[in-house]
């Protein structure tokens, strides 16, 4: 895909963010959008910084770490996969939000290793909302214990939700996005990071502050998985 593909992706992205967002009196500033990166090459994600994307995740700490060595920090590193509690020592250093804190037991580790290296990181905490083994993600009525297991650290700040919603139609996808953002309403959470390109404009009209783009933004994958 060409530079040219790639930005012409990007500003029809982003004119659907802008749209969806004043469907409901919100700003397209009110949404950060996350170029979901696994799998790209990393002269490609290099296009799309170049294009204006304002943030990049990744799912697997190991395939992160070598394209942060290549591009450096031109924007955010978004960890936006599930996170082994023997890849924090690196999740903590590579990243600027892991969205993927899901247990107490990997809170405490990323909490130890972020003190070691003198830094505070923000986290999202992932919510399983439908309940679905396969997945990773703490249950909804499970997330108050969470944060009260975080509050007793020093080095992590929860910032919100995110979630991956049982595959379906998009319109589908609405409820899930619902329920979590009145699951952060009620732990007082503002930050809820919800929505891939298959469903990311209905993800906004719920209240998403981020939405995860890839398969829109970079085209298909050349390998099996789908984009979060």
């Amino acid at each position: 895909m060409t530079e040219t593909d790639i930005s012409a992706n990007l500003e029809r992205v982003r004119a659907r963010i802008a749209a969806a967002a004043e469907r409901t009196g919100r700003r397209a500033e009110d949404v950060l959008l996350i170029g979901v990166s696994k799998t790209v090459e990393t002269e490609r994600i290099r296009r799309a910084v170049e294009a204006g994307v304002p943030a990049l995740g990744e799912n697997r700490v190991q395939e992160a770490k070598g394209k942060i060595a290549t591009l450096g920090r031109p924007v955010p590193w978004h960890l936006i996969g599930p996170l082994q509690t023997n890849k924090a020592k690196d999740a903590v250093q590579l990243f600027d939000l892991i969205q993927s804190l899901d247990r107490p037991e990997l809170a405490t580790e990323c909490d130890r290793r972020a003190r070691a290296v003198g830094r505070v990181i923000d986290v999202l905490i992932e919510v399983n909302v439908g309940g679905e083994e396969a997945k990773s993600g703490v249950a909804p009525d499970a997330v108050g214990e969470l944060l009260d297991h975080v509050a007793k650290l020093g080095a992590l700040r929860v910032r919100g939700l995110m979630a991956i919603p049982p595959a379906g139609e998009p319109e589908a996808t609405r409820e899930w996005f619902r329920s979590l953002r009145k699951l952060g309403e009620r732990h007082g959470l503002r930050e809820l990071s919800m929505g891939m390109s298959a469903d990311f404009e209905i993800a906004i009209e719920e209240g998403a502050t981020m939405v995860r783009v890839g398969t829109a933004i970079f085209g298909p994958r050349a390998t099996a998985g789908g984009a979060r």
